[in-house]
């Protein structure tokens, strides 16, 4: 069948856009993962289906380049947000969209749009990780390589290092390792954290299931999180990331707040 879809990135990190309200469509892990490559496919990080809830306004689903389903996507929600307001020519400026994570609420703000993304979770079997005492500051070794992780969900499993300069990490070489680490069931988002300031952080993200992205926004909330919990960063913060800049706090209420743009690029169709 010919398939309708819309291109669209937050920050450099690209997605797949299906509006399957009606039909109910989702791809199966290889169609996704066909579709996402980025030679022979459309090319993308994540393919993103729009369906609809009982619980909220509508449901996401998220299928990672590889064609696995994840929890949430902090750039995909708020792309998500601007397709609704695009496509359905709404008024609606707030919305409550259902995931594996939970009810997360976008929320459009001229340009740009800001994401309750919930509270960070550092209990080890939340997240999950593979220890009993708390992840925070703990040793994790690869090919050779010692690095000192924090461990935070944001919904989803995220490993947190920070670094003296994000330059000089050779992502490419162990990202892949540090994410199916034993020390992660469920593996890992790995992000490593350069502070520059205590309201300005540095991030260099390797995501599950699709590699290093230009940006991540449940990774910049995580590295957030981690930085305050290591008393190396104040509870609002700028994190630059290689696509761009995201605005992450830490409210009072114990629940982490996103905001940045997204963007639609174009639409088109593809067999499938």
């Amino acid at each position: 069948m010919k398939l309708t879809f819309w291109k669209m990135h937050g920050l450099g990190n690209d997605f797949i856009v299906l509006d399957s309200r009606k039909s109910g469509f989702v791809p199966d892990a290889a169609t996704a993962a066909r579709l996402s490559e980025r030679r022979f496919g459309i090319g993308a990080d994540q393919v993103l289906v729009l369906l609809p809830s009982e619980r909220a306004d509508y449901r996401m689903v998220i299928l990672n380049a590889d064609g696995g389903e994840v929890e949430m996507c902090g750039n995909g929600i708020r792309c998500v947000a601007v397709f609704l307001r695009q496509r359905d020519k709404s008024r609606k400026r707030r919305y409550r969209i259902e995931t594996l994570a939970g009810i997360m609420v976008p929320e459009l703000k001229g340009d740009r749009v800001r994401v309750d993304m919930g509270e960070p979770v550092f209990a080890p079997e939340r997240i999950p990780v593979k220890m009993e005492e708390p992840p925070v500051n703990r040793l994790i070794e690869v090919d050779g390589n010692r690095f000192y992780f924090t461990a935070v969900s944001m919904g989803n499993p995220h490993c947190v290092i920070p670094v003296d300069a994000v330059d000089g990490v050779p992502l490419a070489q162990v990202g892949f390792r540090l994410e199916h680490h034993r020390f992660f069931p469920n593996r890992a988002n790995v992000e490593f954290v350069e502070t520059i300031s205590r309201d300005h952080l540095k991030v260099r993200v390797w995501e599950r299931g699709a590699g290093e992205t230009l940006a991540c926004g449940t990774g910049a909330c995580a590295a957030l999180a981690a930085m305050v919990k290591l008393g190396q960063a104040d509870r609002k913060a700028v994190v630059t990331l290689p696509g761009g800049d995201l605005e992450i706090e830490w409210a009072e209420n114990n629940r982490l707040f996103m905001t940045g743009p997204a963007a639609m690029v174009f639409q088109g169709t593809v067999e499938v």
